[in-house]
């Protein structure tokens, strides 16, 4: 098993020892290492704060129910996300959320913005992106951040919840490949095209300044 990587935590098998043996202080200190960035997870998947509050809860009961069967292939914490996606992808399914197809095709950027195969220098950029102002004063700060958080959530859903465990949450390509049961490749397209899009979104913002 892997060594749990949040600050304060044991090894998994001493956090799957004491969950077993019903230890309520080590499933509380879980709760709190995790429950935040499995919240994130879940709100790409569903309609509304309310239900990734729902999805959290019912992976927390499905984890206690289920850690006697826990084999450690993988680290406790994948293990848990895993519930948490599945989990988040049913209820999603019954709320209606769906994908289109339209949201996750087509260029990340304004393919005119980049020279033709005829130009001297094809591919490139006409004219490098403009370099953004700096944000004074708290008021614009929040006022950014609620942007940002505003461009995350219009996200499709696969795409929203990769730009959350890289950028948000902190997690390396490998973890978010093995929580997300996705390969390389597609993490790599998702997180690309999630930036790429979240990025659009902020050109708006600030030539709106």
């Amino acid at each position: 098993m892997e060594i749990a990587d949040e600050p304060g935590l044991p090894p998994d098998e001493i956090i799957v020892g004491r969950l077993r043996a019903g230890d309520e202080a080590m499933f509380a200190r879980l709760l709190d290492a995790w429950s935040g960035g499995l919240l994130r997870a879940a709100r790409a998947y569903v309609g509304s704060h309310e239900s990734a509050e729902d999805v959290v809860q019912d992976t927390w009961l499905a984890v206690l129910r289920g850690v006697d069967r826990f084999e450690g292939r993988s680290s406790l914490r994948t293990w848990v996300y895993r519930i948490l996606v599945n989990t988040a992808k049913t209820r999603g399914v019954k709320e209606g959320r769906t994908v289109p197809t339209a949201s996750v095709t087509g260029p990340t950027v304004d393919p005119a913005r980049f020279q033709g195969p005829a130009e001297p220098h094809p591919g490139h950029w006409r004219s490098f992106p403009a370099v953004w102002p700096s944000v004074e004063g708290e008021i614009e700060a929040r006022e950014l951040q609620a942007y940002v958080q505003s461009a995350v959530a219009d996200l499709p859903p696969r795409q929203r919840i990769v730009i959350t465990m890289r950028d948000v949450d902190g997690y390396d390509a490998e973890d978010v490949c093995a929580m997300l049961e996705i390969s390389a490749a597609n993490q790599r397209v998702l997180l690309h095209r999630a930036r790429a899009t979240v990025r659009g979104r902020l050109e708006e913002y600030f030539s709106g300044l």
